[in-house]
């Protein structure tokens, strides 16, 4: 898969077959769109193009409501995009400006002009321009005056996405881990740099590695203890790669080694805390990961967080998460 951050490095497409959409999550309902259009594309022999946009649209043009939390990342998108075997992904700059055109620019001037779309499949309540007031009547006209093909995503396939983006946050945020990865399809997971703690889990037998979120719009899971796997990236001693992404590129997919491990996230009220912190201890593991990026993939949520009357209650609880975390994990 080739990536986009400008319309202006994007070449000429063969038949592209054009979907349009945030694609949160990259989920089960999100999949049955991303089928449609690869079918549609190997049956014409052209090429699918997925239009996305960053940062979520949400952040731009609504105001005066919480800020939403993500369940991916700008490139985790791109990742999951990638792993399901799409050929082009644009992902357009939202801006206030971008979000001004009228509903007739933004489909002569950005959509056929930058796209010179083939086909042309959005869902049946899909809104766009200035106020949202473009629809797909509007498309439809305008793909018989332009000379594009245009399909309809069912209105039962919009519903299922809406609903399970809504859902899949829920349950993640309450613990609902075999909710929110049937949902997904994989496992839910974020990433965190590992920074310096307290060293306390170090002197009760249970070192932690402990996470610092860098992207504050990634959605993270609600309190509590959870079993889980990790990898372990851009180590301090790994080869430098640059930071620097250009206009276009073409990711590359690592496979990293899976350990096994328990986290914590929560205030630690045993010890008085009232900061939240995210810690993870990782099993039969004692290397210097400073630095470090950890990916954390939710298995399955253990237990609520709780004020032990001791340090000695504590430690016989973790022994009884340890071995909980075995169990789940397979061992």
């Amino acid at each position: 898969m080739k990536v986009y951050f400008s319309t202006e490095t994007i070449p000429a497409f063969k038949k592209a077959v054009v979907t349009i959409g945030t694609f949160d999550g990259v989920h089960t309902g999100h999949k049955s769109i991303l089928e449609q259009l690869k079918r549609e594309a190997v049956r014409i022999g052209g090429e699918t193009v997925i239009i996305t946009f960053h940062p979520h649209p949400r952040k731009v043009i609504v105001s005066g409501q919480p800020a939403i939390h993500l369940i991916n990342t700008i490139d985790e998108k791109i990742e999951l995009l990638h792993k399901n075997g799409i050929d082009h992904l644009v992902v357009v700059p939202f801006t206030d400006d971008f979000s001004q055109q009228s509903p007739e620019a933004y489909i002569e001037k950005f959509l056929v002009e930058k796209f010179h779309p083939h086909t042309v499949i959005i869902g049946y309540d899909h809104r766009f321009g200035r106020n949202r007031l473009g629809d797909y009547k509007l498309l439809e006209a305008y793909s018989t005056k332009l000379g594009f093909n245009l399909m309809e995503i069912p209105a039962h396939v919009i519903n299922d996405n809406t609903v399970s983006s809504t859902r899949i946050r829920e349950a993640v945020l309450h613990g609902n881990t075999d909710v929110a990865n049937t949902l997904l399809g994989y496992d839910f997971f974020f990433e965190g740099t590992v920074v310096d703690g307290n060293k306390l889990g170090r002197t009760l037998g249970y070192p932690t590695a402990n996470l610092r979120i860098e992207n504050l719009e990634k959605l993270i899971p609600g309190n509590g203890i959870y079993a889980v796997e990790l990898e372990i990236r851009n180590r301090k001693d790994d080869p430098k790669v640059s930071s620097q992404r250009s206009d276009v590129y073409a990711p590359a997919l690592i496979e990293y080694p899976r350990l096994k491990g328990m986290m914590s996230i929560g205030i630690r009220p045993t010890i008085g805390g009232t900061d939240r912190v995210i810690e993870v201890n990782i099993f039969d593991f004692s290397e210097d990961i400073y630095g470090a990026t950890l990916r954390v993939y939710i298995k399955k949520y253990l237990r609520s967080e709780v004020k032990f009357n001791g340090l000695d209650a504590l430690v016989e609880q973790l022994a009884k998460d340890k071995v909980d975390s075995l169990k789940v994990l397979g061992e």
